[in-house]
């Protein structure tokens, strides 16, 4: 398959141009030539050493995450960056990155993944940032009890280590809203839409008084951990395309 076929193609489905004016990273081909040729995908949350490494080692033609090596510009190709770029131009890997469009794509996202995961119905996007948005809210058709919902997202693959939850909401939870990997400054719209817990990666020091002012339950599932589904389903894409693809897991217990 063509290298810029399946650029254009994954492009399209999640509609990357919409977040050009958003997002730091420069989401699409990040690495690679025009024209090219991709019979085998691997796929992986960061492209750093370690999953380049892997990508070469599995023959890989293209590699796919979700977090990249260029945010809001590249000055020089030395050092970390040089050491990450050289792998894939010498082993002759492209690299293709969707950051925000893949959190907040409301059937192949991070965010859609984990309402997945948790079972929510009656989903709509959450998580506004200017035109576009990063996440999902949705309803338990079962309410959650605290630790039940704990245990549901313990089960994401974050390197053994649990959930960090601070519950100050509802002793039983219904209405769940999700922003994947750094999602705390959302906190406010999932109160407004009368959210009973807020999901997301990792936090900031605020949001521990910012929930217990507020009254709502707030998981800390891992920032690896919830954004695992957009690669893999990006993965699944390529296979109904006839690529082969493989998944390069490489939990950073963050």
């Amino acid at each position: 398959m063509d290298l810029s076929d399946v650029v254009s193609r994954y492009d399209e489905e999640l509609n990357t141009e919409e977040f050009a004016d958003v997002d730091a990273s420069a989401n699409g081909l990040q690495v690679g030539p025009d024209e090219g040729s991709v019979e085998r995908v691997a796929v992986a949350v960061d492209a750093a050493e370690a999953t380049i490494e892997a990508a070469i080692d599995a023959d890989a033609d293209l590699l796919v995450t979700h977090h990249g090596l260029v945010w809001g510009g590249l000055d020089r190709v030395t050092g970390r960056t040089y050491d990450r770029i050289a792998p894939l131009v010498e082993n002759d890997v492209a690299l293709y990155v969707s950051h925000l469009p893949l959190d907040g794509h409301q059937t192949h996202g991070n965010a859609a993944g984990v309402a997945d995961h948790l079972g929510l119905e009656d989903r709509e996007p959450f998580g506004s940032l200017g035109p576009v948005d990063i996440g999902q809210m949705g309803r338990a058709p079962d309410s959650y009890a605290v630790e039940e919902l704990r245990a549901e997202l313990d089960a994401l693959d974050n390197d053994g280590d649990p959930t960090r939850v601070f519950d100050f909401g509802p002793d039983e939870v219904r209405d769940v809203a999700v922003v994947t990997g750094s999602g705390v400054d959302w906190l406010d719209e999932a109160v407004d839409a009368g959210a009973d817990a807020f999901v997301t990666g990792e936090g900031k020091q605020k949001v521990y008084h910012e929930a217990r002012e507020a009254g709502i339950n707030v998981f800390l599932a891992g920032h690896y951990a919830t954004e695992t589904f957009g690669v893999r389903n990006l993965a699944a894409i390529a296979e109904t395309w006839g690529v082969e693809t493989t998944y390069l897991d490489h939990p950073t217990g963050l």
